[in-house]
């Protein structure tokens, strides 16, 4: 029965359907019926579906054409949602909903958007995508709230995962799908290869056979799905591409999902889509990695369809994923899927230059921040790119970036590079073929990769050897430079071939290859422990040996060299290079350290070097294997000398052959017996010192022959010095006679004194006679030319006298006529002082004045020689007075000086005098006038070169009888001199001061020191009586203060000692404090105070606890030189520079302490060392003196001095960006530095008097509130109030005062700016970070004292700040804020609106209503005007729940009359009571009808008021009410009107008579 009542109705729909003659009542009777009948189909009677089906074939028919037909969409998703309906009837219904939808309105669709994506959840995956297909164009016309979290979302996803995922899923693949692409159901695509299958079995690779090729990106499967039924054409895909971003945009997805979809939509080809998609991305950042398509390393290939299998994105899509991936430190970190997107990038088969480009990069990228434990990225990024480098030769460009990529990769990653000989050998040759672009890449690659190599042992050094020989001398400059820096980077120093390559690279042609290996040769080593590494240096045999062997090799092969006609196995100036380092390993080898290449100081080591080299003569001769080689190394090396000299010259050269031949003259010397003529040849030549010293070569071979060669040789030198024609041949043969006779006198000394009795044999065989008639004439010949107008010959003259009186007494008269030893003392003494002789000359008279008495006991003139040196001093000669100080020491010892040794064969400290010469010892009368006549002058000049005299004797005469009796009047001298203006004068005698100490006995010091320190500490100095003839300024020293300004520097040094207890110190501070650059001069090198500076710092060493704080703080010193001095001794002591932070602790409290010191300098000097000792610290190490720092520096930035005020905000801003840095930090150190700055910034900083201080705290509580984040959120309850309040007391007092002054409009556009520019101040920037991190937590202590500054705050700033704040954590957290809504007064309720509870707003609305009515002050309107609209704008529901209260306020309100100072407008309180009305009641007439009862009832309270505009305004809302109601027939009743009415006409009697009274 029940089945023929179902088919019935059916009939009936079916006669409705075939009676419908118009679309209308068609569309009528489907949008009654098709629901219904589509239920049907769940029937269990046969007949009955079969009907239904009937029924639905006809309907199709008639609706398929005419498609303005709506169908029952929103009712059919109900039906198709509903769980208990059957599979059957939900089939079919979304056949309808498929074909209702999109004959829909736009507006339609929208609304019942949302409803689709509620209905795929559960249903089939075909149904879904269905849905979604119809869904993704309607999202294009979809409008979404422009704040979220005000206006609810239109898609409610959030607490639906699996559709979300569904949804960007389908989205990706429309966006990935291509305009235009029409599926080709032919099988175009091979099947897979047995490698993309992993585990897959032959049936499924025989499946993907058959199937179609789809677009990049994306499966078989999802063209499929995007298509769909009816294929959008490309204009529609183009609107659903665009719909999808602006969903994106809307945020209606987490943003971290939709970061791909935006990269692929960025990179579409259409220019809307792309452009769309780029703005969003520049929004977002980029936080996960994204694949290069599919990612097989992760995909089990069995276990998936091959029509789900992906293709890869293409290359456009490409182009745009990685620059993300070059911003992403977790792209690069992602192993293996970083090497996928490399290989695809640069092995790929659509790849491009561009594309390879930014592969390249990444791999940069990669490079930098991997970590270097991960071996198997690191093999597979180098095997890569040497791939790419071997087979990609398109672009130069690219393959430099590749080249640099491999040299970052072996910085990161050296352990892969270390036995890879054969890449270093690729990329040598590379180098070589390579055009100009790619060779510096190269370099710089390889560059880098030479740390790789620097632990070589074994075959791979071996390697690496042959490899550098192979390259140092190719023709490529760059080539050179690499090899270069491989031979002087991964060889020990000690590596005899790689020195020899090095020395090759030293005579390159090019200055960058030349100057880098002469840098690395002659980087001079530093005495070490024996036992630590390898030697600085190779030994001189080896090193001899192997350059003989490369010479012999060389000469047979074009390699070799030639000059003129001689031929030579290297090119000049690496020759030089090489006898040069022989010669540095010749003395290192012999124990000296070659620490210069000075002629001068490479004499000082000769004795040594001929100890050394008498053993290698003495030792057994070896047998060589080169043919016709030397067999002792020293011979080798002479023979080398004389190759270079003979071909080339060069004065270094000409000096190492006669060293070597000096050294050692009885063994070395016979072998030049043969050679004079070429010595001779030397001697002619056009160089000065060329001449010089093959003179002296000269002068050592003739002085091993016999008598009668020597006397030839004695008679040619003079018949020589006649000849006028050749100034030079003269200059030669003068300096030769003069050594030859200084060496012959030497000699004769030697034997009367029986020190040599071996080679008496071997001495000339002439008699006494004859010889000194020879020395005579000789002598005669050479001083002839003293008056030379020559001044080279008088130089010469000079040069060889001094040489010959310096040996033996000269053998001419004392005094008379012609030439005699007065004749010679008066012309030396003349050419001192003279202005027209140049400084050598009057340098090589000094040093002749001084050598005479020292050869001669007897000689007469002594005295008068020694005071015509002390009476010739001159100004601004200053190394000349060291010149005169050695000159007078040699000539006051006399005959016992060490200016009589040998200098070759013997040192100053090893000499002894022969016992039998004569004493002219006059030390006592020297010192006497010294310190009684010109210590004391008046000269200041004089005053200086007395005190360099004194300093020689007591250095040079430290064990004389005479200055050790004399050291306090000495101390006294110098103590005298230590007070002038002069730097030098005080230098010297500071040194003085301290050799005087060390030469003391315990006695002696005691007393020295007590006079020291009492002089420097009173401030007693020597009175110098002034005269008309006085010099008062010295040189530069006009201008400083005249009441011992230098002796400052002294005093500090003193004070130092003092507060060790230990006052002696001072003298080894004296001895450290090397500042001047006299010091470093060849002069002033030669008092050896290195080595006096290196034991006071031995004897200091136990004071360093001491010491170390208060000398770091003295070498920020503002004056110069208490710095210079202070900075010398730190330099000498602190040798360790761990030292700093070994003693931080004491150095930061030195440094702090006296940072508020009464002394201005002590002030500065503390800023500026704690400015640098901060730079670089971590905050373990400071974080338990911030505050301290902070505070007291924020005191000095208020100094009187203005240079402390620059130091200490200097300092402050160093401190500054420390704290900032170490805010940024992980772990508890950050959070500790957070809570000790806080509260010093807020309590001190922005709270100061000090306009500098208070911008100081300011900008670093931004940063910091930048960088610390999180860390903040314990201490917001704090930092939020105190920033809130500083927007008022840091804003212009002068804004007030205009404020009180302005008028109603002026004072409204006043306070908007203000509270602009409040809004925007780095306070409240401050303030919203600190909001981003507050939760329930920090609300309990945050809140009520937003409370009470709401109440106590007095500035606009801070009120307009606290409600910005408060509106702010009302949007932001509003559940939890809902417990301290009652905490507040009617402000805080006012802005915490939707929190508050009902009977706290009900509250409120009361107050606003009785302060309006009963206040007449203007601020009380605008205030509850305020109020009530913000209440309406941002929550209309709790409004709408007290409308009875409020809206009538509002009615009342909208009629109030602007003043006399105001014009009506939008600003104008009745405007915003208007748009309350107008947004919250039904047209004003349902209003006034909703609430007449309430209206009439403000209405009676307006028109009983005590105000006349408050009564003015009641009769207008009354008139009001009565023209909107009276004309629609719904008047007041009797009762009200007769009120009113009566209410009304008091009002206006009581206004008449007023007015009366007035007029």
């Amino acid at each position: 029965m029940a089945a023929q009542d179902e088919l019935n109705q059916l009939e009936r729909v079916f006669l409705r359907l075939g009676h419908a003659e118009t679309d209308e009542q068609l569309q009528d009777i489907i949008s009654k019926f098709l629901p219904p009948v589509l239920l049907k189909l769940s029937s269990v009677q046969e007949g009955v579906r079969k009907k239904v089906m009937e029924l639905l074939v006809h309907l199709n028919k008639r609706i398929k054409s005419r498609r303005k037909i709506q169908l029952p969409v929103e009712t059919l998703l109900v039906q198709y949602q509903d769980p208990a309906a059957a599979s059957f009837v939900t089939n079919f219904t979304i056949i309808y909903i498929k074909m209702g939808y999109p004959r829909l309105e736009v507006g339609k669709q929208c609304e019942l958007a949302p409803t689709l994506l509620t209905a795929m959840e559960g249903k089939p995956q075909p149904q879904q995508d269905s849905l979604m297909h119809l869904l993704i164009p309607t999202l294009y016309h979809m409008k979404y709230p422009a704040d979220t979290t005000k206006i609810a979302s239109p898609f409610n996803l959030t607490e639906r995962p699996k559709t979300v995922q569904l949804l960007l899923e389908f989205m990706l693949d429309v966006l990935l799908m291509p305009y235009g692409f029409v599926l080709n159901e032919s099988p175009t695509r091979p099947a897979p290869s047995s490698s993309q299958g992993s585990t897959g079995d032959g049936t499924m690779a025989s499946a993907g056979q058959g199937l179609p090729q789809p677009p990049p990106g994306m499966s078989v499967y999802a063209a499929k799905r995007v298509i769909g039924e009816a294929q959008w054409s490309a204009e529609q895909l183009e609107q659903c591409k665009l719909g999808i971003v602006k969903f994106i945009e809307a945020k209606q997805v987490p943003e971290v999902e939709t970061v791909v979809h935006l990269v692929v939509a960025s990179s579409d080809t259409r220019h809307s889509v792309a452009t769309a998609a780029d703005l969003e991305l520049k929004n977002l950042f980029m936080t996960k990695i994204v694949y290069l398509g599919d990612v097989p390393l992760k995909t089990k290939g069995g276990t998936m369809k091959q029509e789900l299998k992906h293709e890869p994105v293409s290359t456009r899509v490409k182009l745009k994923i990685l620059p993300h991936l070059l911003r992403s430190r977790l792209a690069a970190e992602c192993f293996p899927a970083n090497i996928q997107v490399v290989y695809d990038g640069l092995f790929g088969a659509n790849t491009n230059n561009k594309l390879l480009s930014l592969t390249l990069q990444f791999v940069h990228h990669i490079c930098m921040v991997c970590p270097d434990t991960n071996k198997p990225l690191g093999l597979m990024l180098l095997n890569g790119l040497t791939k790419l480098i071997n087979e990609y030769k398109e672009d130069p460009k690219l393959l430099c970036v590749a080249y640099s990529a491999v040299g970052k990769l072996s910085s990161r990653m050296p352990q892969l590079f270390t036995k890879d000989i054969a890449l270093v050998q690729q990329f040598f040759e590379s180098m070589c073929k390579e055009e100009a672009d790619v060779r510096l890449a190269i370099q710089e690659a390889l560059s880098m990769m030479v740390g790789a190599f620097a632990n070589l042992q074994g075959a791979l050094l071996n390697l690496m050897e042959a490899l550098v020989a192979a390259y140092i001398g190719k023709p490529e400059v760059q080539v050179r430079q690499v090899a270069m820096k491989f031979a002087s980077t991964v060889f020990a120093p000690d590596h005899v071939p790689s020195r020899y390559l090095l020395l090759l690279a030293a005579g390159d042609p090019r200055e960058e290859v030349c100057g880098e290996a002469q840098r690395v040769l002659r980087n001079f080593p530093i005495k070490t422990s024996e036992k630590e590494g390898p030697k600085p240096m190779p030994s001189f045999p080896d090193m001899v040996a192997y350059v003989q062997e490369k010479a012999a090799q060389r000469i047979k092969t074009p390699a070799k060299y030639i000059v003129g006609t001689s031929t030579i196995p290297f090119n000049p100036s690496a020759f030089g290079e090489i006898v040069l380092y022989l010669r540095m390993c010749l003395a290192h080898s012999a124990g000296a350290t070659p620490m210069s290449t000075r002629l001068a100081d490479m004499q000082d080591d000769a004795p040594a070097i001929g100890h050394y080299v008498q053993t290698l003569l003495s030792s057994e001769p070896q047998p060589s294997g080169s043919k016709g080689s030397e067999a002792n190394p020293v011979h080798v090396y002479m023979d080398l000398l004389q190759q270079l000299l003979s071909a080339v010259g060069g004065i270094p050269v000409m000096y190492c052959l006669l060293e070597v031949v000096s050294v050692c003259p009885e063994k070395l010397a016979p072998r030049f017996v043969d050679k004079i003529d070429w010595i001779k040849s030397l001697m002619n030549t056009n160089k000065e010192d060329m001449r010089e010293l093959a003179a002296q070569l000269y002068a050592v071979v003739v002085s091993t022959m016999t008598g009668n060669e020597l006397q030839t040789a004695v008679h040619n030198l003079v018949k020589i010095t006649k000849d006028n024609h050749s100034p030079e041949t003269q200059h030669g043969a003068i300096l030769a006679l003069g050594f030859m006779v200084g060496r012959y006198m030497s000699k004769k000394k030697a034997v009367t004194s029986g020190e040599t009795t071996q080679n008496k044999g071997q001495q000339m065989n002439i008699t006494s006679q004859e010889d000194d008639e020879l020395v005579a004439m000789a002598t005669k010949t050479i001083g002839s030319f003293l008056d030379s107008s020559s001044a080279l010959l008088t130089v010469a003259a000079c040069t060889a006298l001094g040489e010959i009186g310096r040996n033996g007494a000269l053998l001419i008269p004392a005094d008379g006529e012609g030439f005699t030893k007065l004749l010679a003392v008066d012309n030396l003494l003349a050419r001192i002082p003279s202005g027209k002789e140049s400084t050598k000359m009057k340098e090589r008279s000094i040093q002749t004045l001084g050598y005479l008495p020292v050869g001669d006991g007897d000689f007469p003139h002594q005295k008068k020689l020694l005071q015509g040196l002390m009476d010739s001093v001159e100004a601004k000669q200053v190394e000349l007075q060291f010149t005169v100080g050695e000159a007078i020491t040699s000539a006051a010892i006399g005959t016992s000086s060490g200016a009589a040794r040998d200098p070759w064969t013997c040192t100053e400290d090893q000499y002894s005098p022969p016992f039998n010469v004569k004493n002219n010892d006059v030390v006592p009368w020297v010192l006497s006038s010294i310190l009684s006549k010109y210590i004391p002058s008046q000269n200041p000049h004089v005053r200086q070169a007395a005190c360099i005299w004194l300093l020689s004797l007591v250095k040079k005469l430290s064990q004389h009888k005479e200055i050790t009796s004399h050291l306090k009047e000495i101390q006294i001298a110098f103590i005298s001199v230590l007070s002038d203006p002069d730097e030098l004068s005080q230098d010297v005698a500071s040194k003085g001061l301290g050799l005087v100490y060390e030469m003391g006995g315990e006695g002696d010091q005691q007393e020295l020191v007590s006079t020291l320190v009492e002089t420097l500490m009173t401030g007693k100095r020597v009175k110098h009586a002034v005269l008309e003839d006085t010099e008062v300024f010295q040189g530069e020293g006009l201008g400083k203060t005249p009441d011992g300004h230098g002796l400052s520097t002294y005093k500090e040094l003193c004070s130092l000692a003092s507060d060790l207890n230990q006052p002696d110190l001072v003298y080894k501070f004296m001895n450290l404090a090397n500042h001047h650059a006299m010091w470093n001069s060849r002069k002033g090198a030669a008092f050896g105070f290195h080595m006096i500076a290196a034991k006071a710092g031995e004897q200091l060493a136990p004071f360093l606890p001491q010491l170390v704080p208060r000398l770091y703080r003295y070498q920020f010193d503002p004056n110069l030189s208490i710095r210079q001095a202070m900075t010398s001794i730190w330099d000498a002591l602190v040798t360790d520079k761990t030292l700093v932070d070994k003693y931080l602790k004491e150095i930061l409290q030195d440094v702090i302490s006296n940072l508020t010191s009464p002394t201005w300098r002590v002030r500065e000097s503390s800023c500026l060392a704690l400015n640098d000792l901060i730079r670089g610290r971590q905050a373990d190490e400071l974080i338990d003196h911030l505050a301290e720092m902070w505070e007291t520096l924020f005191r000095v930035l208020d100094d009187i001095k203005e240079s402390v005020r620059k130091a200490a905000d200097l300092t402050l801003k160093t401190l500054s960006k420390v704290c900032t840095r170490m805010c940024e930090s992980t772990g508890s150190a950050a959070q500790r530095t957070v809570a000790v700055l806080l509260p010093t910034l807020l309590e001190k900083g922005i709270v100061s008097n000090v306009s500098e201080v208070r911008s100081l705290s300011i900008q670093t509580l931004v940063k910091i509130s930048k960088t610390a984040g999180a860390r903040l959120k314990p201490h917001a309850s704090r930092l939020i109030p105190a920033l809130l309040e500083a927007l008022s007391t840091l804003e212009p007092q002068v804004l007030n005062y205009l404020s009180l002054r302005a008028t109603e409009q002026e004072k409204s556009a006043m306070d908007a700016a203000r509270l602009s520019a409040a809004k925007s101040s780095p306070m409240m920037e401050t303030v919203n970070m600190c909001l981003q991190h507050l939760d329930v937590s920090v609300l309990g202590e945050l809140v009520p004292r937003l409370c009470e500054l709401l109440k106590s705050g007095v500035g606009l700033g801070t009120k307009g700040g606290c409600a910005s704040v408060i509106v702010s954590l009302t949007v932001q957290c509003p559940q939890d804020l809902t417990p301290y809504s009652e905490m507040t007064y009617e402000g805080v309720c006012l802005l915490s609106h939707q929190t508050a509870k009902d009977s706290s707003v009900e509250k409120l609305l009361l107050k606003l209503n009785s302060w309006y009515l009963e206040k007449e002050e203007p601020v009380y309107k605008s205030s509850c005007a305020l109020t009530v609209h913000a209440i309406s704008h941002y929550s209309p529901d709790v409004l709408k729940g007290h409308a009875g209260v409020a809206l009538p306020l509002a009615f009342l309100g909208m009629h109030q009359e602007p003043g006399p100072d105001e014009e009506k407008g939008e600003s104008h309180d009745a405007s915003l009571w208007a748009e309350v009305w107008q947004e919250n009641v039904p047209g004003s007439f349902g209003g006034i009808r909703l609430y007449m009862t309430e209206l009439i009832a403000i209405t009676q309270k307006a028109l009983q008021s005590q105000s006349w505009k408050m009564k003015a305004q009641g009769a207008i809302l009354t008139e009001t009410c009565a023209a909107l109601t009276y004309p629609l027939g719904m008047g007041l009743t009797t009762q009200t009107c007769s009120t009113l009415y009566l209410k009304m006409l008091r009002f206006i009697m009581i206004f008449i008579l007023c007015t009366r009274c007035f007029v």
